[in-house]
């Protein structure tokens, strides 16, 4: 069970984000009281972002920890904005680390590539084919002539899009149905603890990757580095 808010472990990757994002932060903080709305706006934020978790929980670490050496540590910390600014180092530190090849174990030029030959490898015919095919050669030469790294996840966000439109009318509409209602289950427990406008993103996310895994595409972001 989730030691803060008395909820089984998320199935659902997507909202695991936010589950595990939560805990830590109140754990580090040593106070039971749940996030706020503005507090999931600023998750949803780093999710659109591309951020991933372990850089959130560095970040987040990293302002905790400061503040239990600082003159005001007697004050409790009120909200997950106090570490915003940490996380937002923790991820330009990240970023560099990527593009100078200095990540252990994560490199953009091989998640690209994983990218490309998914797409090349989906079965799927007609005009849904003739995108995937060229959406695998256009990352693929990013692999190999990379774009600046902090505009590679925007891209790939946008080429998501436009192929997950193209597999929308693929999927009959009983079978993106049953997807949706399977992340609806999941998320459920959820519902009456975010934002809609946080919900929303994540149901969103939890059912294109839902889509994408019907022809073993996986989700077209760093964010999983």
């Amino acid at each position: 069970m989730s030691a803060v808010a008395g909820l089984p472990s998320p199935a659902d990757p997507e909202a695991a984000y936010y589950q595990t994002i939560e805990e830590f932060f109140v754990a580090r903080r040593g106070d039971p009281l749940f996030l706020s709305n503005a507090d999931w706006l600023l998750i949803r934020g780093w999710r659109k972002a591309g951020t991933p978790l372990r850089v959130v929980l560095r970040g987040i670490a990293d302002a905790l920890d400061g503040h239990a050496h600082s003159w005001g540590r007697h004050r409790k910390v009120g909200s997950l904005a106090y570490c915003a600014a940490e996380v937002d180092i923790a991820r330009d530190r990240w970023q560099r680390a990527l593009a100078l090849g200095e990540e252990p174990g994560a490199s953009p030029d091989a998640a690209l590539s994983a990218f490309a030959g998914a797409l090349d490898q989906a079965p799927l015919d007609g005009d849904a084919r003739v995108h995937a095919a060229r959406l695998a050669a256009e990352i693929r030469g990013w692999a190999g002539d990379p774009p600046p790294l902090r505009d590679v996840e925007a891209m790939l966000a946008q080429r998501e899009s436009a192929l997950l439109a193209r597999l929308r009318g693929v999927v009959s509409a009983d079978r993106l149905a049953e997807l949706e209602r399977a992340a609806d289950a999941e998320l459920a427990p959820y519902a009456s603890r975010m934002p809609a406008a946080v919900l929303a993103q994540i149901r969103g996310d939890s059912v294109a990757r839902r889509v994408l895994a019907l022809y073993g595409i996986p989700r077209l972001s760093l964010f999983y580095l």
